[in-house]
């Protein structure tokens, strides 16, 4: 217990020191440039308090959890030998996380609003829920096409950049074609998909992957489905924007 009480203090202490930079550049800038009191000394403390402990928390469950969660079962995985099911797993794992990310759910919502605002949408609530919502699945779907692919290229040992290349392509060829209303939240998609709950499972199924299967070293091999997973959506997006 001891031992574990000193693990977090350490980490708590790391977190205070990721955001030293943050609060010095925003308490420079209010103080010296703009010459502005800070409006609330007392909040300011007390959410740069539960902001580290929550970083802290973050943090220390991924280790304790999600990480070795990934590995395990993208071992255990290849170690069945199962194609098919190591696939579907890769699929479903990059479709749930993505589809549970909250900042593409705020994002959608947001898009939904602005579309409805400037009359690409209908005005009522069904609509911006329908059309938030298929951003949500069209972006998810991505997300665990995405990961399959990885996961494929992981087994047969081709290197990172054939479906890096082929995604940019692609990118590239459909973006003059898209409609412009849509270009920008298909571009902001892939940053918005792959964040605090898809990068840790994400990473750990490939690390995992990697070290399960004879001849591929997880360094070299095992990453690189997170780049992959932030482009897909931009292709995917555009198509929905297409099509619908």
């Amino acid at each position: 217990m001891l031992k574990l009480n000193n693990l977090f203090a350490k980490r708590l202490f790391s977190s205070f020191l990721d955001l030293t930079p943050i609060l010095a550049v925003v308490l420079f800038f209010q103080i010296v440039i703009i010459r502005q009191a800070i409006p609330d000394v007392a909040q300011l403390i007390g959410g740069t308090l539960l902001i580290i402990l929550g970083l802290s928390l973050f943090i220390q469950g991924l280790e304790q959890s999600l990480f070795p969660l990934g590995e395990s079962m993208a071992y255990s995985f290849a170690r069945k030998g199962s194609l098919l099911w190591l696939l579907a797993f890769a699929f479903c794992l990059g479709f749930g996380a993505a589809v549970a990310e909250p900042a593409l759910i705020a994002v959608a919502e947001k898009a939904a609003n602005i579309a409805s605002t400037g009359n690409i949408i209908e005005q009522t609530q069904t609509a911006r829920d329908s059309y938030a919502l298929g951003l949500r699945i069209t972006v998810a779907l991505s997300v665990g096409f995405a990961i399959l692919i990885g996961v494929f290229r992981i087994i047969r040992g081709w290197p990172v950049y054939y479906p890096v290349f082929c995604a940019y392509g692609c990118v590239a060829l459909m973006t003059p074609f898209a409609p412009a209303e849509i270009i920008g939240i298909a571009y902001d998609a892939g940053g918005i998909a792959t964040s605090t709950i898809t990068v840790p499972l994400v990473t750990a199924l490939g690390v995992g992957l990697a070290t399960a299967i004879k001849g591929r070293n997880p360094m070299t091999d095992g990453f690189g489905l997170v780049v992959f997973a932030s482009l897909t959506p931009m292709v995917f997006v555009m198509a929905y924007g297409m099509l619908i």
